[in-house]
């Protein structure tokens, strides 16, 4: 089976049958978000919707909240108060694993597949997640899934043996097979080369054409500006802007919380 087969395949059982043709509803809505460890402010107030479809930047310094912001969205943090509207639905302190049934699944810094399975086996256990399991013969629908990432060659290597590069891959190959609506990818391009950036970054354009909206967070401001359509930008635990990456990346108040103000003479 070819690559764009596999595309093809891929796109019957995970594009969410939500999504039109045109449709900008939001597919997540976050009003208010305020959370607290021990009386300091990790998030305050934050706000913001995530049109179906988009890929939507999340930047921001170290300890800007983004993290947090993803633990709470993934239930895997209940906020101190605000809400998280999921497709009109309030998710706000579910449980994890009922997000991932709704379709809101998220990906970590540090790639965690396990090590002694295959890469095969790895895609398989994903599988019997996610909010709409196939009906369909599993390592089928796995071998489809790495035929899409082009991890096919690699489905009987332990993962313990895969390079970086290939590990954020099957991150990515993992999260599709539960068959997600909404994509929290945290720092997916981290510690890869050029190539291996341009391979993960296209993966992400081929998931949002499959009906995946992804909210990315990323410290890497070029991989920003080459997929995402929106940016949000965190500093201190507040919604500091929003907009395009190119208003983001020529934005003053953005510009002074990456490097500073310059200092006065």
């Amino acid at each position: 089976m070819s690559r764009e087969e596999s595309s093809d395949c891929c796109a019957s059982w995970v594009a969410s049958p939500d999504i039109r043709e045109g449709s900008v509803a939001p597919i997540l809505r976050v009003e208010r978000l305020t959370k607290y460890f021990s009386g300091l402010a990790a998030l305050k107030e934050v706000s913001f919707e995530t049109e179906e479809g988009q890929i939507c930047g999340l930047i921001g310094p170290n300890g800007a909240g983004k993290t947090t912001l993803f633990s709470i969205i993934a239930c895997a943090l209940r906020p101190t108060s605000g809400t998280v509207l999921f497709k009109g639905r309030d998710f706000t302190g579910s449980k994890s694993f009922h997000a991932v049934k709704a379709g809101i699944v998220r990906t970590h810094q540090i790639a965690r597949p396990f090590r002694s399975m295959t890469v095969l086996e790895n895609v398989e256990v994903a599988g019997c997640f996610g909010q709409r399991r196939s009906s369909g013969n599993v390592r089928k629908q796995a071998m489809k899934v790495l035929e899409w990432a082009g991890l096919d060659h690699l489905s009987s290597a332990s993962a313990g043996t895969l390079s970086v590069g290939d590990l954020k891959r099957l991150e990515l190959a993992r999260t599709l097979a539960t068959q997600p609506s909404l994509l929290l990818c945290d720092e997916v391009c981290s510690g890869l080369t050029e190539s291996e950036t341009r391979a993960v970054l296209d993966l992400l354009r081929r998931m949002r054409e499959l009906g995946t909206t992804i909210i990315y967070v990323e410290h890497n401001l070029k991989a920003i500006m080459a997929v995402c359509e929106r940016v949000i930008v965190l500093n201190f635990g507040r919604k500091l802007a929003e907009g395009t990456p190119e208003a983001m990346q020529n934005d003053p108040s953005v510009i002074e919380a990456y490097i500073g103000k310059p200092a006065s003479v």
